[in-house]
């Protein structure tokens, strides 16, 4: 059995590090609140550029097939995977679950005959990547925890140039979406080609006239004149629709990371309140054994001296 002394500094090692995580959960929570203020403001604006540019697509018709980015290529040999990860660990398995999605599509797609380019943000995506073996086509670090627009536009800028360039095919990304401070979602959605759900099939965004008529009548009732035509619109709207795709991502993924850090820093500061109550039990047993035997040689003592 471990001395009292022993127990003693083991007690102190634990409650040094609870000190740590309940600082470090604070923090976490704080960042979580801004993080979770900047979601409810920019889905807003998100849903409004995603509006504009499937009503400029319907408007557009056929046109919108001469737009690049909404071309599929005629064959697909090689698919884009962007993974949206954390600069820091200590958030349970926010990153590994994102490295294990995005695994497992790479191994479908080779089932399918493909090859994967590999793009990741966040210092644990690059280093997991690069582990494993991966030649990354794209490493975006420094910014997980505050990313910035500009930040989306040059990860935008990227996987636009390397689809307009026959490089890849396709785009999959894949981030953690923030439901909660509990839940994160993994999230796959295919940003290039922008596809026909994606951009004119999403019709249960428009809500139904208080008549009770369908979207569809709605706007036959207002209708839109667009200048330049809407074929020319698509081409400046798509690639803002693609960066701020990629910008929500990167926004919701540091909501989700802070949110997991604080769920996993206040497991942490639990489970070290429960190892300090079976060390404190476990250094009372040490005192009364120390004490029960001090007792024992006393009384050994004064039988020797009857």
């Amino acid at each position: 059995m471990a001395s009292q002394r022993d127990v003693k500094n083991k007690i102190a090692s634990v409650k040094n590090i609870q000190k740590i995580t309940r600082a470090m959960e604070m923090v976490a929570a704080a960042r979580l609140r801004r993080a979770e203020q900047r979601i409810a403001a920019l889905r807003p604006y998100a849903d409004a550029i995603g509006r504009m540019t499937r009503q400029a697509a319907q408007a557009a018709g056929g046109e919108a097939a001469q737009v690049p980015l909404l071309r599929e290529h005629e064959s697909e040999t090689n698919v884009g995977l962007l993974l949206v990860t954390g600069d820091r660990g200590l958030a349970g398995g926010f990153n590994s679950q994102i490295i294990r999605a995005g695994t497992r599509l790479s191994a479908e797609i080779s089932e399918q005959g493909l090859r994967s380019s590999w793009y990741a943000t966040g210092r644990r995506g690059v280093s997991s990547l690069s582990f494993r073996g991966h030649e990354l086509s794209g490493s975006y670090t420094g910014f997980a925890d505050r990313p910035a627009y500009a930040d989306a536009r040059t990860i935008a800028d990227d996987v636009i140039q390397a689809y307009v360039n026959g490089e890849v095919d396709r785009v999959e990304m894949i981030y953690n979406s923030y439901v909660s401070p509990l839940t994160q979602h993994v999230t796959r959605q295919t940003i290039l080609p922008l596809t026909h759900e994606a951009i004119a099939g999403e019709q249960n965004e428009d809500k139904p006239s208080p008549s009770g008529q369908d979207a569809g009548e709605a706007k036959k009732r207002t209708p839109v004149d667009y200048e330049p035509d809407p074929e020319k619109i698509l081409r400046r709207l798509v690639p803002d629709y693609i960066e701020i795709s990629i910008y929500r991502a990167l926004v919701e993924s540091a909501a989700g990371f802070f949110g997991a850090q604080m769920t996993a820093m206040r497991s942490a500061s639990e489970n070290a309140g429960e190892i300090i109550t079976d060390y404190t039990l476990q250094m009372n047993r040490a005192r009364q054994a120390e004490i029960t035997q001090e007792i024992m040689e006393v009384v050994a003592g004064a039988e020797g001296l009857s």
